[in-house]
């Protein structure tokens, strides 16, 4: 997986560039890969260069949107096939991203990176093998990598959201690792029944929402995790909070239940399960 190099803008950091152009200004400073460093740019009237690139001054940009240069123009962070699937920038500079309007991480108390870095503690990943099941962006993989993880792998299904993560600078780039990530573009369903027993000390497992995936809630994937995880393994399961009144369900006990009979222990955590291979 390559990244994808381009800087990435918002609606407020494309005002600035033109408002320090129309001040007359000929050097602009700020970062251009949503926090993760800060440079300083060229201004001239009509283009600002960027590494070597003279790029124009971006149009009018959309709220809640990031943008990339995509060769010829500054284009949305995001792709349609069938569904929307967006890059969208938060408080936190860290993005999370929307499928269909629908935010697939929590940003409300805090950055999609430090809620990913409190669920991975549960499973205390240093020195550990870890199998995570949903890669999404990245970001059980970054907290893991940070905490001294001997090895994760990680399955994404969608293709889709591989691509955000070539854009996004927060993901984890596997060519970075040491070789301690693999990430592997395949649905963990099917994936799973190749792995071999017991290979893994610890297991991450965050699923879109049960509507929409509810394959990976059922017996029979519970009982290939606890057939690749060793005894004692951890694996921590995020279930969300919906609401029972509106759903008429209680899904993390409900997913905690069918963990016990899987053949772990299992209680309920943070937004979601801790379960303990017996």
């Amino acid at each position: 997986m390559s990244r994808l190099h381009s800087p990435l803008l918002d609606r407020p950091l494309g005002e600035s560039l033109s408002a320090a152009r129309d001040a007359g200004h000929t050097h602009w400073q700020g970062s251009l890969d949503l926090g993760r460093s800060e440079e300083a740019v060229k201004l001239a009237p009509d283009h600002w260069q960027w590494r070597g690139l003279a790029l124009p001054y971006p149009g009018k940009l959309k709220d809640r949107t990031l943008y990339w240069w995509d060769g010829d123009d500054f284009a949305p962070v995001s792709r349609y096939a069938g569904k929307l699937i967006k890059l969208v920038p938060t408080d936190w500079q860290v993005p999370t991203f929307e499928i269909d309007g629908i935010k697939m991480l929590p940003t409300s108390k805090a950055s999609p990176l430090e809620d990913a870095r409190h669920k991975v503690a549960l499973v205390q990943p240093a020195g550990k093998r870890v199998l995570d099941c949903c890669g999404g962006l990245g970001y059980f993989a970054a907290c893991c990598l940070d905490a001294g993880v001997t090895k994760i792998q990680s399955f994404e299904k969608n293709e889709d959201v591989l691509w955000l993560r070539r854009l996004n600078p927060w993901s984890p780039d596997p060519d970075e690792s040491g070789g301690r990530l693999q990430l592997t573009h395949a649905d963990v369903a099917q994936a799973i029944t190749q792995l071999a027993d017991a290979s893994f000390d610890a297991i991450l497992h965050d699923p879109p929402r049960f509507g929409i995936a509810g394959e990976l809630y059922s017996l029979a994937f519970y009982q290939q995790l606890a057939r690749v995880l060793r005894k004692g393994g951890r694996l921590f399961h995020y279930t969300g909070s919906p609401n029972k009144l509106t759903s008429g369900r209680d899904v993390p006990r409900e997913v905690a239940k069918r963990l016990e009979t899987a053949g772990f222990r299992a209680e309920l955590a943070l937004d979601g399960v801790l379960a303990v291979r017996r």
